[in-house]
């Protein structure tokens, strides 16, 4: 047996150990890691923590484990929700092989086969759902995955990411299906802009991206007085993470073409990450980072402080971004990263600007 699969085994023992056939249960992931390593005593060079992570993230896809999301991580890298819920105990009920080969024309039954446990009547029923919706998937439009989902499991949020519906995640891993077969659309989430006063919407060239709600009030004041660098026509509340959704919206509120787009948020991990995902995600557009405002942000390290606990320190992101200023600028952040150290977006005010005028 590989180290993969140990580590996996005495997670999944270790999870069906405190299984209940009828309530969920709440675990610490940081004390179930803590028994794992008691067990292996050459965890640390089998580089345990990965394979781990690796199980845990399994068992979440199968909707045997629900993380619970409040902000609280377990400390490694990758980080982990510090809760998880304990799905409860599924009863095993066996399918009839006969009807399962009807059926495997278009599905894949082997994760069955390996969990018998997983063959309840529910499951099945999702199945046969499923199986009627992909016969006639060539005369089906494109709809909304809620509008999907609600029609084939009787509830709009079954296939989301919830603890209403933990199980609605894994099962189209379990049975083998992506949600690109489904013809669903994911669509993006409205956001908040600002158009120049005077401006249309064909005039639209230059977007700024602000990850702050505070910046984005400043912002406008500035380009209402023609002081805020770039001259953007449109201003974009980000709203943290959110815009990484968000942002496929643009594409269908404002005319095709080709606009740039400057994105300045907070000097931390998560501020990074946002940025170069973006630019990533949407390689057919200019996104880059508004390096004049960074740069502004930077005059204030003396005002840098802790790192946000819970953001995910990822070096490649960080690297990526870095790339982006002078050796000197660069060897500025390396020190605040090193120091577990930020600067905020909101230094940057009414005030503060001024210097620059």
């Amino acid at each position: 047996m590989s180290t993969i699969d140990i580590i996996e085994t005495r997670v999944r023992g270790f999870i069906e150990d405190i299984q209940h056939p009828s309530q969920k249960k709440k675990i610490n992931i940081y004390d179930l890691e803590l028994q794992l390593r008691k067990l292996s005593d050459d965890y640390f060079e089998m580089d345990g923590y990965s394979l781990f992570y690796h199980a845990i993230e399994t068992l979440e896809a199968e909707g045997q484990l629900i993380p619970i999301r409040n902000n609280q991580y377990n400390g490694r890298t990758p980080s982990l929700p510090l809760y998880y819920w304990v799905n409860v105990k599924v009863q095993a009920v066996k399918w009839d092989r006969l009807e399962m080969m009807k059926l495997s024309n278009l599905f894949d039954f082997s994760f069955y086969e390996r969990h018998p446990e997983w063959q309840t009547k529910d499951e099945w029923n999702r199945i046969e759902n499923l199986y009627t919706f992909l016969k006639s998937i060539d005369e089906r439009e494109f709809v909304s995955l809620e509008e999907r989902s609600l029609e084939l499991f009787g509830h709009e949020k079954f296939l989301l990411d919830s603890e209403s519906f933990p199980e609605g995640k894994g099962f189209l891993t379990r049975i083998g299906v992506s949600q690109e077969q489904l013809k669903v659309v994911h669509y993006g989430e409205p956001f908040v802009f600002w158009l120049k006063q005077g401006k249309e919407i064909k005039d639209i060239q230059r977007v700024l991206i602000v990850e702050n709600l505070s910046f984005f009030h400043t912002s406008i004041k500035l380009l209402e007085k023609d002081q805020l660098d770039y001259e953007p026509e449109l201003i974009i509340y980000g709203e943290g993470k959110k815009i990484e959704k968000s942002f496929s919206f643009f594409f269908r509120m404002f005319p095709r073409k080709n606009y740039l787009f400057y994105y300045a948020g907070d000097l931390d991990a998560e501020g990074y990450g946002i940025l170069i995902r973006l630019i990533e995600k949407y390689r057919d557009s200019c996104i880059q980072p508004a390096l004049k405002i960074y740069r502004k942000m930077l005059e204030y390290y003396e005002q840098r402080n802790d790192q946000k606990m819970g953001q995910m320190e990822n070096t490649e992101y960080r690297d990526l971004f870095f790339q982006w200023f002078t050796e000197e600028e660069q060897s500025k952040l390396m020190e605040l990263w090193l120091e577990n150290k930020r600067i905020a977006q909101e230094v940057l005010n009414i005030e503060t600007w001024r210097r620059w005028l």
